[in-house]
């Protein structure tokens, strides 16, 4: 038997309480971060906080239907939805692991669970590392700037804004990176340890997701200089201030000490 796994990144976030509440189907699994429902015999949808989805046994009329039904319940719906597909094929005597392919003896619920779970991981780290290089190319922009012209080529208020909507995404993307953890049926079950480690190095998940750390431990640094540096400014501007003021004082006291002769 083959079964077509297809993972979407359709948000940034999924109310899974709403959507569990409103989805015509009992949940096979649930807790804060993953729904897990079984529709019918070989037909499953997982919906995830951060913002997958992943199903199996779904028609394409069936799938754009879903996609719809769930737009209500997302934060940030995203209008280009990164997505990849993995086949299963079952009735293999060991597990195979192959170009978006893996082969099993059989498929039962936690099986395809934890397959599914590590599809999505994949395309959610295909996203987030999407996001990290918009930030890395903009960090990048203002360094180069800084060495060029010695500033950064923005106002203060400008560069505030930036700095907010920097560490906004940055702050998105750090929140979600926990998922990546091995899930709490992998602890007690070898069969599964076995499987989540295969499907992990198969998709290069710790690489991948060290890279999106490095990069954004790399704009933190970027950041943290460029509050540095607005500081800075307004301490110049501060310091530039109290001497005009200064100075003001000086001619008034100059101006009135002249006057008395």
């Amino acid at each position: 038997m083959n079964l077509k796994v297809l993972s979407v990144q359709v948000a940034d976030n999924i109310d899974l309480k709403q959507f569990k509440n409103s989805f015509p189907v009992a949940s096979y699994f649930t807790d804060s971060d993953e729904l897990v429902f079984e529709i019918a015999a070989n037909k499953y949808l997982c919906v995830y906080k951060y913002g997958n989805i992943c199903l199996t046994g779904y028609s394409d009329t069936e799938t754009a239907a879903l996609l719809q039904a769930i737009k209500p319940f997302c934060k940030n719906f995203l209008e280009q939805q990164p997505g990849d597909e993995f086949e299963i094929e079952t009735g293999s005597n060991t597990i195979n692991y192959g170009f978006n392919k893996i082969e099993i003896p059989k498929a039962d619920i936690e099986v395809l669970r934890l397959i599914m779970l590590n599809v999505s991981h994949s395309v959610a780290l295909d996203y987030y590392s999407e996001q990290t290089n918009v930030l890395l190319e903009e960090t990048n922009y203002h360094t180069q700037l800084l060495e060029k012209k010695g500033r950064i080529g923005m106002s203060g208020i400008k560069l505030k804004r930036y700095i907010g909507r920097t560490l906004n995404l940055k702050n998105k993307i750090s929140a979600n990176l926990y998922i990546f953890d091995s899930p709490e049926q992998t602890w007690e079950n070898e069969t599964l340890n076995k499987l989540d480690i295969g499907l992990k190095n198969t998709f290069d998940l710790q690489s991948r997701f060290r890279t999106i750390q490095d990069g954004l431990q790399i704009v933190k640094e970027n950041l943290d200089l460029f509050k540095d540096l607005l500081q800075y400014r307004n301490s110049s501007v501060l310091e530039w201030i109290v001497i005009v003021l200064i100075l003001v004082e000086v001619i008034n006291l100059l101006i009135d000490k002249f006057n008395l002769f």
